[in-house]
């Protein structure tokens, strides 16, 4: 992001992998977070963390990351972000996603982990299209 200040732009979209028995409820999380501005500090707390994801961590990293415990409790508890969770996941699976991490760059799936480098050129290579 910071190599290419302007020319790309992140989009975050949720997609909890039905394997993990915690990765739903995280995935609501971070919704909940971000209702309060704070999804990328929660995000990266929960990554941090990947071994202890149930529902009262996710609860006690909220508050770790100051957010509004109450806001934060009720939101989580009620489901109410299931729905953007579902759909996001829907989204990905129709636009050829199976797991994590995906990416689009340029229009193009990046499928798993990759080499810092494969995103360089990928990047690079939309930029040589616009000339």
């Amino acid at each position: 992001m910071k190599e290419y200040d302007g020319k790309v732009r992140l989009v975050f979209r949720h997609y909890p992998l039905d394997f993990h028995p915690f990765a739903q409820k995280a995935a609501e999380a971070g919704a909940c977070a971000q209702d309060q501005g704070k999804f990328w500090e929660l995000h990266d707390k929960m990554f941090g963390n990947q071994a202890k994801l149930a529902v009262d961590d996710l609860k006690t990293y909220a508050k770790q990351v100051g957010l509004d415990a109450s806001k934060f409790d009720k939101c989580l508890d009620s489901g109410q972000k299931k729905t953007l969770v579902e759909e996001d996941q829907k989204a990905g699976s129709a636009a050829g996603v199976s797991g994590t991490p995906a990416f689009f760059i340029n229009g193009l799936f990046i499928n798993g982990a990759q080499p810092y480098e494969v995103i360089q050129q990928t990047v690079e290579s939309g930029d040589e299209e616009e000339r």
